[in-house]
């Protein structure tokens, strides 16, 4: 016990010394807060510079030789950050990645990337994530994809080359990959948070996809806005092709620079003679170009945007992928418009920045903000007229088979036009029949068209889902094709989804989103809906080789005159036939505005109506459909 009083004593004298030898000293100044984001009623507030903001071009080595040339294929891209992250600021990264930036570049108006001043910096970027965004603490990542722009090889058009562009940019954001600036440099993402999220229209949308299939550790979160999931669904459906021969090399050919077009041509020769079009039946080649294959590796969350009457990227990429996120539980979210190839940033524009700004502060920022609470599916039912839903298709569809009748048939289903009574009903394949001659008209006779029409609607119907053609049919030759639309007949206003426009009309008129700079001031054309009235509406439709009847991989010839089952799903839909309006369902041979590889055999097919129905994803199900009529 003494030696601890020694001590106490020792240091009770040495205190006097120390407060002298701390007074005599001028304190520091007390050092400034690190910067922060801010975030105010929910959401991340504009309190850090855009005009000020660091912007950098860096370069990526590749892990892929897509130009073979024996050299790994450098990625490069173009970065903007707040300037606060060189003080301590951590951010996320919001990307889209594109082959478009100095091609078809990007969004309604068609804005390229540029540099103005020639310093090797962006002075124009393209879209409004940069000015919205930036000032919020995120940082944009404009990637150039492989072979465009100022990355080296050559675009591949959906294969690996392509798909795994954006993942280098993720790797490196992540410590995991080394980038340069253009003098050599290493550069280090430091201010990186960890938290990545992609995002992107048409085939933009593809390469979040495709980079969310690679299961990249740090991609948070992804965004595809219209694009291709299954690559052999956007040039062929069910064993036909739907956009001409050879469109993958087309297509790698268009986002390439013009400079560098020759030098790429055998890249593209070698995709032509692997594509198939001589068949158009899939193989390894279509398979590397499937995303929805690959769903179980996807870590990120998902918002999903598609147009329900997008004729380009068709509604079956969001549907097959969407049912895949739900198989595998992937937190996820869905908007269905009814435009056609359209940009939610010009169809729902506030709503859609809003809904955009909560969903990256919560997966990147980790605001929390309830979204993930919310409905999970926004639809718009008619112009401008927008629905929120549990899920999608909605939870109370029901698969009902309603039965393609003989036009004298019992109550119920769809009455074949005219009123006999065959037990099978004869049609001529017509490669030359235009979608017109199959739709107008219905209740006249055409012999190269069976249609099956309903009594009008006592009440509305509402599909959600992707319906299903089931014929029992055969043919006079070892092959045909299969047509299939379904058709609303009753005249309504409807969004107007076909050129021009794909339902919106650009004005002149301008709206601001987010900060400016001298040469970038985020300021966008306002739209309107187009609508317009017709008499009838084509709702779905789908097509089928007869050939791919049991596999779309491996033909297999009819043997005339025998009858076979032929099931096959037209597009997805949602969709309400009112009241008093009559359902539609048209079988052909041939679809020529839907499938450009015309059928040489010109069959005649025998289509037996005992057994031949079409299923309906009916919400209420059967009870809906006996209610209305059918």
């Amino acid at each position: 016990m003494g030696g601890l009083s020694r001590m106490w004593r020792v240091g009770m004298a040495l205190l006097p010394v120390v407060a002298v030898a701390v007074l005599g000293v001028t304190p520091p100044a007390l050092a400034a807060p690190a910067p922060a984001i801010v975030v105010s009623d929910g959401v991340t507030q504009p309190v850090f510079g855009y005009a000020d903001a660091i912007r950098e071009r860096l370069f990526i080595d590749s892990t892929f030789d897509s130009d073979l040339d024996g050299l790994r294929d450098i990625i490069a891209f173009d970065l903007m950050r707040p300037k606060a992250t060189a003080d301590g600021l951590k951010v996320p990264v919001i990307m889209d990645a594109s082959p478009y930036y100095s091609t078809v570049c990007r969004g309604n108006e068609s804005e390229c990337k540029a540099d103005l001043d020639g310093d090797g910096l962006l002075d124009r970027w393209p879209l409004f994530y940069d000015n919205y965004f930036v000032p919020r603490g995120y940082a944009v990542i404009l990637l150039d994809m492989v072979g465009t722009n100022n990355s080296t090889g050559c675009p591949t058009t959906n294969a690996n080359q392509d798909n795994l562009s954006a993942k280098q940019a993720i790797n490196w954001l992540n410590g995991r990959a080394t980038a340069r600036n253009a003098a050599g440099q290493v550069v280090e993402a430091d201010w990186h948070n960890g938290r990545t999220g992609m995002i992107g229209k048409s085939y933009d949308g593809s390469l979040a996809m495709a980079t969310a299939v690679t299961g990249v550790r740090g991609l948070t979160t992804v965004v595809p806005i219209s694009g291709p999931s299954e690559y052999y669904d956007y040039v062929r459906s069910n064993g036909l092709i739907t956009r001409g021969n050879n469109y993958v090399a087309s297509l790698a050919n268009t986002v390439t620079n013009p400079e560098r077009r020759d030098y790429c041509k055998p890249v593209r020769d070698a995709m032509s003679a692997a594509d198939g079009d001589e068949t158009g039946d899939y193989s390894a080649f279509w398979n590397e170009r499937s995303y929805v294959k690959k769903v179980d590796k996807v870590t990120a969350s998902v918002l999903l945007y598609h147009g329900l009457n997008d004729d380009n990227v068709r509604p079956d990429h969001f549907s097959k992928f969407w049912y895949a996120l739900a198989e595998h539980d992937v937190p996820r979210k869905l908007w269905l418009s009814q435009e056609g190839h359209v940009d939610p940033f010009d169809s729902r524009r506030t709503v859609w920045v809003n809904t955009l700004h909560r969903w990256f502060d919560f997966w990147l920022h980790q605001v929390q903000n309830g979204i993930m609470e919310e409905p999970r599916v926004d639809l718009e039912r008619s112009a401008d007229v927008w629905e929120t839903h549990a899920d999608w298709p909605l939870p109370d569809k029901v698969d009902t088979e309603v039965f393609l009748q003989p036009g004298t048939g019992g109550a119920g289903g769809l009455k074949l036009v005219p009123v006999v009574k065959p037990t099978t009903v004869r049609l001529a394949d017509d490669p030359a029949q235009s979608q017109n001659t199959m739709i107008l008209n219905p209740d006249t006779v055409q012999p190269s068209r069976l249609a099956f029409l309903s009594v009008p609607l006592r009440t509305p119907l509402h599909v959600s889902g992707t319906p299903v053609v089931k014929l029992r049919a055969g043919a006079d030759k070892t092959d045909t094709n299969f047509g299939a639309i379904l058709v609303d007949y009753g005249t309504a206003e409807r969004v107007a989804h076909r050129m021009p426009g794909e339902g919106i009309i650009t004005l002149e008129s301008q709206d601001c989103w987010g900060q400016t700079s001298p040469t970038d001031d985020g300021c966008y054309k306002q739209t309107q809906k187009r609508v317009a009235t017709a008499d009838l509406e084509l709702v779905t439709k789908g097509i089928l080789d007869a050939q791919n009847r049991q596999s779309i991989r491996t033909p297999t010839p009819l043997v005339p005159g025998q009858l076979y089952n032929f099931d096959f799903p037209l597009l997805p839909e949602d969709y309400v036939f009112q009241a008093g309006h009559r359902i539609g369902v048209i079988i052909v041979g041939s679809y020529p505005q839907y499938s450009s590889q015309a059928d040489p055999n010109r069959a005649t097919i025998d289509v037996a109506l005992k057994t031949s129905h079409i299923v309906l994803p009916i919400v209420g199900g059967t009870p809906a459909a006996h209610a209305a009529g059918l």
